[in-house]
């Protein structure tokens, strides 16, 4: 089965790395016969937050927000790739994931984390999940961390290390593509409100 999945990243930093993973993760997908679609909050040029989109009259959303919705609207599911900032997600990746409320709904999301160091980012993939499970997108319970995400992936995103990094994504998309698949039948049935 293939599904739409929209890639989420928010680092707006100069010398970014993280993007690193998120071709990784793209391809992996693409390889799998999923649609990968990228919202990369830098290259957006997302506004901070100010007001949400739901709170805009109807049709007159900044045009960067109406494109957004009807990506999110049209996903299966969320793969959300997050460095760690001082402990936490990405401020630039939070105020993307608040723009929005119900258009994140009854879908699931994956986790992806990086860091240039050894701790490959867990510690905001662990706050990250509270965030998301608020949003009505609940992260699987397989995480995908990148230690050293300067060394592991090169620039287009190919592994350092192909074999070793095809095994640990195998997991965590095999996870990933049971929760969309599960989700998505329950969403053509109907959802709570």
């Amino acid at each position: 089965m293939s599904f739409a999945v929209t890639v989420l990243y928010g680092s707006y930093r100069r010398d970014r790395q993280g993007i690193r993973a998120v071709r990784f993760i793209e391809e992996q997908l693409r390889a799998r016969g999923h649609t990968p679609t990228l919202l990369d909050a830098m290259a957006l040029d997302l506004p901070l937050l100010d007001r949400m989109y739901k709170e805009h009259p109807k049709s007159s959303a900044p045009p960067v927000l109406e494109k957004m919705a009807e990506t999110i609207r049209a996903a299966d599911g969320f793969v959300v790739v997050t460095g760690e900032y001082n402990q936490g997600i990405p401020p630039g990746l939070k105020n993307m994931l608040d723009h929005f409320l119900e258009e994140w709904f009854w879908r699931p999301s994956a986790i992806v984390s990086y860091s240039q160091g050894s701790f490959a980012g867990v510690r905001a993939a662990i706050l990250l999940r509270i965030t998301l499970a608020e949003l009505g997108t609940p992260a699987i319970s397989s995480t995908l961390p990148v230690p050293q995400v300067q060394k592991a992936f090169d620039e287009q995103g190919k592994p350092a290390d192909p074999e070793a990094w095809a095994r640990r994504s195998r997991k965590f998309l095999d996870e990933f593509e049971w929760h969309m698949a599960a989700l998505k039948a329950q969403r053509e049935k109907g959802v709570p409100y």
